[in-house]
């Protein structure tokens, strides 16, 4: 299946009664042709639901600078989060609309070929490395999860809630050079 024919599968999708009388639009997420690297988020916030855009918000100006500053273009990179719609008030998604949702990633990642997968914060940390993973245990290096190389690290909202010189900033930083020097 293609990667438009796909979007417009999950454009439709109504698995989450309370997720669809909330949400603007379902953030599908973006996978640019031959995408080598590919962030995975948790869900859309209220700037990326109003555009239809992963990452567009404060946190994803944040990553795109520090994708920059790896010497990455966000143009060129896959970005996809474990839920497609908006939790009401930016609440955490729910374990029932993570398992609603999950086939879309999974077959959205399949899209991807072999590109290394960069799992950022908590909820797609656990996604990948299930329930209980710990980001700071893990992050600095790469695993096989399912047969896909997987970088997990910290979310760009940690790491403007401890701010630039706060432990989340300097990993993140720290793992997204990682990233680029593994492409």
């Amino acid at each position: 299946m293609s990667w438009e024919a796909l979007a417009t599968e999950i454009r439709g999708c109504t698995a989450c009664p309370e997720l669809v009388a909330e949400r603007d639009r379902v953030v599908v997420g973006e996978l640019p042709a031959g995408a080598r690297l590919v962030l995975v988020g948790e869900a859309p916030g209220a700037q990326e639901d109003l555009e239809g855009r992963p990452f567009v918000g404060r946190a994803g100006q944040l990553l795109d600078r520090l994708l920059a500053e790896a010497g990455l273009d966000r143009a060129d990179v896959g970005v996809l989060n474990t839920l497609k719609c908006r939790p009401p008030a930016n609440r955490a998604p729910k374990t029932p609309e993570l398992a609603r949702c999950r086939p879309w990633l999974e077959r959205q990642l399949a899209c991807s070929g072999d590109a290394l997968l960069v799992a950022l914060g908590g909820t797609a940390v656990g996604w990948f490395f299930g329930r209980g993973a710990k980001i700071g245990a893990l992050r600095g290096s790469v695993a096989t999860v399912d047969g896909r190389r997987v970088l997990p690290t910290y979310h760009p909202s940690a790491a403007l809630r401890f701010g630039p010189n706060g432990a989340p900033m300097a990993a993140l930083r720290e793992d997204l050079a990682l990233a680029a020097s593994l492409l």
